[in-house]
């Protein structure tokens, strides 16, 4: 292919063919326009576990895309809070196989060159097109506020003590994986995958540069032993480790449309981001059809200022210890739900958001602690912390940054 030119009356290019990119390029094709996606391995099975709120999924998504179901999933802080909001795994053939581009052109490439009109292959091919949306997810935090989580997939029946079918754990802060109480905090996230699986995943949110995994396998063992499940040790696991404040783009009209994660739609608090990326597409193609900018459709004033309240949620998350942690969780899961909504997941109501995150701090105990929350004291606590280095022989994984976001 080296030295062709294609897609030269091609409406949109998607350079990325994670769920994100898949997704763009489907709805794109849906609505009748002329597609080309790029990737260097379009077909390659997607690594990590993709997961979301039932209720952010568009209407157009078919039911064979999700693989399993919690009705309410639990919350652990200093008490059990049960969530009234169905939240579920996506199967990953499922979503591939509810996203099909049988009337794109799909290219196998690496992209070198993206423009706002044209995308320069690796091999020189060159890709033309009206609009390019790059939707390659992130590069390594460095020092950023990141996500950062290890996984351990374990079999339901060795699973059971903890985690059920049909049940699963959105936040465990329960004191039981080995952290001193003057150590940077972390938490349980374990959900059934409907395959007959459990994953066991303890998580990081707000550090800047993150929580090493050898730390994290550590704390997730410590978690498994407190409940009496003994793994092999060659189970099978995921790694993630990516920036949590990645801004929305400014809006304009001829320039490259940055999509997914690479676009601001990962949540600063939570790191979701496949759910309000799947959800957007349209909104974006609407635009585009339109002859409108899809960055000012899909952002407008609401949902940057939903963003910026969010950032001020995740710098204080990243500075708070395990306790402080565990007070503002417990106070955040008393909010009536539109609220608790508004925080998780929902992309502009600001009024909403404005109430949960002054109420959460309004009622976080003892009162000196809210001090840390809006930052006026420990701003740098958690800062270069030494976390040591891996035992000799201990595993270490590598995530995929490619449209690699959390659960």
């Amino acid at each position: 292919m080296s030295g062709r030119e294609v897609g030269s009356a091609a409406d949109v290019c998607v350079v990325g063919l994670g769920p994100t990119g898949r997704a763009l390029a489907h709805r794109a094709m849906v609505a009748g326009l002329r597609v080309v996606a790029v990737d260097p391995r379009p077909e390659r099975p997607w690594g990590p576990t993709y997961s979301c709120w039932v209720d952010e999924l568009p209407e157009w998504l078919p039911h064979s895309a999700i693989a399993s179901r919690i009705e309410r999933p639990a919350v652990w802080t200093k008490q059990e809070h049960r969530i009234p909001r169905p939240y579920c795994v996506l199967s990953k053939q499922g979503l591939r196989d509810a996203l099909p581009l049988d009337d794109a052109t799909v290219i196998a490439g690496r992209a070198r060159t993206v423009e706002a009109h044209r995308v320069e292959l690796a091999d020189g091919t060159e890709v033309r097109a009206a609009a390019v949306f790059d939707t390659r997810g992130q590069a390594s935090p460095g020092k950023r506020r990141s996500a950062s989580a290890h996984g351990i997939f374990v079999d339901e029946d060795i699973a059971a003590p903890m985690v059920t079918p049909g049940e699963g754990l959105m936040l465990d802060w329960r004191a039981e994986n080995g952290a001193g109480p003057d150590e940077p905090p972390s938490f349980l996230y374990a959900v059934p995958l409907g395959d007959g699986t459990v994953i066991f995943e303890e998580t990081s949110l707000g550090l800047r540069g993150g929580m090493p995994q050898h730390e994290l396998r550590r704390r997730t063992l410590n978690r498994l032993a407190a409940h009496g499940i003994r793994l092999k040790g060659d189970e099978p696991t995921e790694a993630a480790h990516y920036p949590l404040d990645d801004m929305p783009p400014k809006a304009g009209l001829g320039q490259v449309i940055p999509y997914g994660s690479r676009g601001g739609m990962m949540h600063p608090i939570t790191g979701y981001c496949v759910a309000d990326s799947l959800s957007l597409a349209d909104i974006a193609i609407g635009a585009l059809r339109a002859g409108a900018d899809p960055i000012a459709a899909m952002w407008p004033w609401q949902a940057r200022l939903v963003y910026w309240m969010r950032m001020r949620g995740v710098y204080g998350l990243g500075r708070l210890t395990t306790d402080q942690s565990i007070a503002m969780f417990d106070a955040f899961f008393t909010r009536p739900p539109r609220q608790q909504r508004a925080l998780l997941s929902a992309h502009d109501d600001y009024t909403a958001l404005g109430s949960a995150l002054f109420m959460t701090v309004a009622t976080t105990w003892p009162f000196r602690w809210r001090y840390d929350l809006v930052g006026w004291t420990n701003r740098n606590r958690w800062v270069d912390w030494d976390f040591g280095r891996p035992e000799p022989g201990s595993r270490r994984e590598v995530p995929d940054h490619e449209d690699s976001p959390a659960p």
